[in-house]
């Protein structure tokens, strides 16, 4: 039985850390605070958990910060474990929890560019892309 516990409370965290950095957050939000305030804390309380956590996760993966990310996800699946574990009919609910979109793409780009074009695509298909050569503008052609 805890090693289900174990595996329910990663895959939540998971689905929790997706949900955050995810357009879905502002309509999950509160769902997602009534399904933990099951272990008896103050749903307002939780949101503000909550919300805190999001903020502290944006600013990590901005700062390309991985580490903090990570640590914030191991944060909150241990307080699922302890909450599962104290009240395992919180496993229901937690199931119950909506899953991030199918398709739903997070990327970040980090490191020392300044300034650049990103393509993002699933398929490129006979583009031009005019870029200056020297970082002036002019549109010369690459």
């Amino acid at each position: 039985m805890e090693a289900e516990l174990v595996v329910l409370a990663t895959s939540g965290a998971t689905t929790l850390i997706t949900l955050m950095i995810s357009d879905a957050w502002v309509q999950v939000k509160e769902r997602v605070a009534h399904v933990l305030d099951r272990g008896g804390a103050k749903q307002d309380d939780v949101l503000r958990e909550l919300e805190t956590s999001r903020a502290a996760l944006l600013h990590a993966i901005e700062s390309g910060d991985g580490t903090r990310a990570a640590a914030i996800e191991v944060e909150w699946r241990s307080r699922l474990l302890h909450l599962l574990q104290s009240s395992p009919a919180l496993a229901e609910d937690l199931q119950s929890l909506p899953a991030p979109a199918a398709g739903t793409v997070y990327n970040h780009i980090s490191g020392r560019v300044r300034s650049g074009l990103v393509i993002q695509a699933g398929r490129i298909e006979g583009s031009t892309i005019h870029a200056p050569l020297d970082g002036h503008s002019g549109g010369t052609e690459r």
